[in-house]
């Protein structure tokens, strides 16, 4: 198993960054300021449709900064925001030489940044500040490396001929966690790319999707939304996949409150859920707290990760907000973006999740891995298969949520093979446990 990953990890690296054997060219200065990411025209955003192209460019693909032979189409394209708001994002399509007609993944990164530096297209064009400080000065900038990480991910199917879709899932203010916006900028990223006529996609071409954690909430919003937002996006899709799912961020914060590696990005989850929703929670926070969350405001996750142990939310805020569900502007915003009381998507699904996440610190053993509660997972899929959705759930009790993501791949990629290929979605839904309660939050 180990050394088909690793085949496959050489399968993406070898056709992106050598091209051929041409090694990467020179590295100019980033462009952090780059005009391209804002609108700038004399028509109004909002008069223009969801998905509608607003600017668009040819650049080279950017590995950590190195510009390579492969070119990506980026598109400014016109979205909605959390707020039902007109929002201009960024996204970028890699076709490569072999391209299969037809063939589209749309790969959802887990950039997990509250700093829209961080964001794929930035990273693709070569405008990441890799190892400088964040505009507020407090956070080494390093969450924009992981759109290069993540080649090894989406880079085999990029090897086999599929063109792959990269959005800015989290929108231009990196609104992180704020899972019905991830699905919009991402369905409107797919109606961008196929009305640009050098990406190769055109309607009726068939889509899957695919990412794994911040990926992964992308991933299934987009699947929630689909059928209702973009109806003609959702008629193309063949299916998702996606691993290391984030259900319901209520479970979520009880769970990684304490842990150890994980309990920082519950913070990152409350900023950003806040900054999407308008929501602000300064009256709540005790001087702890507006110390954390000025440390968090444009943080990726990588300056987070076993930098906040065992913090909690009772650690951020006043005594009498002890209990979450005494702010009431917490408890609607989580209900708006809990899984588990939204739509059910339509098309096929993989999804993987570990379960072991003591090997990451967080106790509770086979609750979750780490970070993502396997529980709310079977819930939510057990709840898709009763609404007719195949599903196939596989459930890693050996693993956490890092050493997951290795095993789910090769899983994911065979997955979507067996989509393009016309072959039958397999189901497991009569084997999935039960799992924990998705109610909505009630306040008190």
């Amino acid at each position: 198993m180990v050394s088909k990953v690793l085949s496959r990890v050489l399968a993406a690296i070898v056709p992106l960054v050598l091209a051929g054997g041409v090694a990467p060219m020179a590295s100019a200065a980033p462009v952090v300021n780059d005009p391209f990411f804002r609108y700038d025209g004399a028509t109004p955003l909002a008069s223009y449709d969801p998905g509608a192209v607003l600017k668009t460019r040819t650049v080279p693909y950017h590995f950590v900064n190195l510009p390579t032979p492969v070119e990506a189409t980026q598109i400014l394209y016109r979205s909605t925001d959390a707020q039902g708001n007109p929002s201009a994002n960024v996204t970028s399509v890699l076709r490569p030489g072999n391209a299969q007609p037809g063939k589209v993944v749309s790969y959802q990164s887990f950039y997990d940044s509250l700093n829209p530096d961080d964001s794929p297209s930035r990273a693709v064009a070569g405008n990441t500040p890799i190892f400088d400080w964040t505009p507020s000065g407090r956070n080494l900038n390093i969450g924009g490396t992981f759109t290069s990480v993540e080649l090894a991910l989406f880079g085999p199917l990029f090897a086999q001929g599929y063109t792959v879709v990269l959005p800015d899932t989290e929108g231009p203010d990196a609104n992180f966690a704020a899972g019905p916006e991830y699905g919009m900028m991402t369905l409107d990223s797919l109606r961008a790319a196929r009305a640009v006529p050098t990406t190769g996609i055109t309607p009726g071409a068939d889509i899957a999707l695919m990412g794994y954690s911040g990926g992964a909430i992308a991933t299934n919003w987009a699947a929630i939304l689909g059928p209702e937002y973009a109806p003609e996006i959702n008629d193309d899709l063949v299916g998702a996949a996606q691993g290391g799912v984030l259900v319901n961020p209520a479970n979520n914060l009880s769970y990684v409150g304490g842990s150890p590696m994980w309990a920082g990005v519950a913070g990152m989850a409350v900023l950003g859920v806040s900054r999407s929703y308008g929501i602000d929670f300064g009256p709540y926070l005790n001087e702890r707290g507006r110390d954390v969350m000025a440390h968090l405001e444009d943080a990726s996750i990588g300056n987070v990760l076993l930098q906040y142990p065992g913090l909690t939310w009772q650690d951020l805020v006043k005594p009498e907000y002890a209990d979450p569900n005494s702010v009431p502007e917490y408890v609607e915003a989580v209900n708006k973006i809990n899984m588990g009381t939204a739509a059910v998507p339509t098309i096929p699904l993989f999804v993987a999740q570990g379960a072991n996440g003591i090997l990451e610190g967080t106790p509770g053993a086979g609750a979750g891995d780490g970070v993502m509660l396997a529980g709310d997972v079977r819930t939510l899929m057990a709840m898709y298969c009763a609404a007719g959705v195949t599903v196939q759930y596989d459930q890693y009790d050996t693993l956490s949520h890092v050493p997951g993501a290795i095993l789910w791949l090769p899983g994911a990629l065979q997955w979507i093979n067996g989509r393009f290929a016309g072959q039958p979605a397999p189901s497991n839904c009569g084997n999935i446990a039960p799992g924990t309660s998705l109610a909505p939050q009630v306040g008190r």
